[in-house]
């Protein structure tokens, strides 16, 4: 989802991605948070299509849109044309010394130098269109199945758990990309747990399959220890985050409540959704919860009314910010002034709550004390 307030499930949705394809609004052009998924693509090592949609809006100029995407995101992104129509064969060349060789000697790039130069994310072919019209939509996917490579596996069984969640019956639900070997029915995953059962999901429906080879996506039943982000078999070592929630709501909830059971409930959620943080606050008696935005508030309470049958209410607490070596602080919407651990200076920095993100500024102003 585009939507900022769902960034951290975006985020986790990556790290089991093959490739990516990065929308942006002809209209509108690279914005903050088109940034902010750039450098999470950047760092997932994804390689990524892009496609610049709304070109049929008044207003919208190719060239300026194509020369923003080399200043603020990379300069390897590149117009593609249709099926091998390569609009700049020499362009694609200049990514890559051996590529540049067999270019300069044959004047032409070889498919499967493109296909290894995105893998690489050396370049990211650029596809301009309507989809409202389906302009630039058929030459989009004719990229896919000319430039993506299959996905190569580990030989050793591996996977990663990106996502948490429960059937319409309660049932726990893992969801998980094999990332080598395979994974069967049965399959011990540590000392106390095994696979139950493993499902291919199509939107709501799913079907039962008894194995799942390297590559595949898939929600398994019988795990009731896992989280995540977590690695299985060969993949060791649990994914960090990189984007965190900076608004911090207190959850009010209806009179008579039960405290205690609600809080056992609500941790299911955060099982779905980490970053939530849900904590009970004893000395203001209040249970807190860290989100992204509105929208997420709104549709967590949603939630909670669907599944816990309860009404809940919310109220902004405070706005977090954090700097590597300073004081994490909890501050009100102003001006934050962090003071670093030797407390030999105040780095005061201006601050603009954009998308919900915490913008530091590059103003440093130092002050001898």
């Amino acid at each position: 989802p585009g939507h900022v307030d769902f960034s951290a499930e975006m985020e986790r949705t990556l790290q089991v991605l093959d490739y990516a394809v990065l929308v942006i609004s002809g209209a509108d052009g690279v914005q903050g948070h088109t940034e902010t998924l750039w450098k999470l693509l950047k760092l997932y090592e994804i390689p990524t299509f892009i496609f610049i949609n709304k070109m049929d809006q008044p207003g919208t100029d190719r060239e300026s849109l194509l020369a923003e995407l080399k200043e603020r995101l990379d300069e390897g992104c590149i117009v593609f044309g249709k099926g091998k129509n390569v609009e700049s064969l020499e362009e694609i060349a200049m990514t890559d010394e051996a590529v540049l060789d067999y270019f300069m000697e044959h004047e032409t790039v070889r498919n499967e130098d493109i296909c290894r130069l995105i893998r690489e994310r050396k370049i990211f072919p650029c596809y301009f269109g309507s989809a409202l019209k389906l302009d630039g939509v058929q030459e989009l996917l004719a990229g896919f199945e000319e430039y993506m490579k299959p996905f190569d596996g580990k030989k050793e069984f591996g996977a990663r758990v990106f996502k948490i969640s429960r059937d319409d019956k309660g049932e726990r639900l893992t969801f998980l990309k094999v990332t080598g070997g395979k994974l069967v029915v049965k399959m011990p995953i540590n000392k106390a747990e095994k696979i139950n059962q493993i499902r291919i999901y199509s939107g709501a429906k799913y079907e039962a399959v008894n194995e799942v080879e390297a590559g595949g996506v898939c929600a398994v039943t019988g795990l009731s220890s896992s989280y995540i982000g977590q690695g299985l078999g060969v993949e060791k070592g649990t994914a960090a985050p990189f984007l965190e929630p900076v608004l911090t709501y207190q959850m009010i909830l209806p009179e008579g409540a039960d405290t205690t059971k609600v809080l056992r409930e609500l941790k299911q959620l955060e099982e779905e959704e980490p970053l939530l943080n849900i904590v009970w606050n004893p000395a203001l008696e209040e249970i807190h919860v860290q989100l992204m935005g509105e929208v997420q508030t709104e549709i967590l309470k949603t939630m909670i009314a669907e599944r816990f049958h309860l009404d809940v209410k919310s109220r902004q607490k405070s706005c977090r910010a954090s700097l590597k070596n300073a004081l994490v602080l909890q501050l009100p919407l102003e001006n934050p002034i962090l003071y670093t651990k030797k407390r030999l200076k105040v780095r005061l920095w201006e601050w603009d709550i954009m998308s919900h993100f915490v913008i530091m500024r590059k103003y440093i102003l130092k002050w001898s004390r």
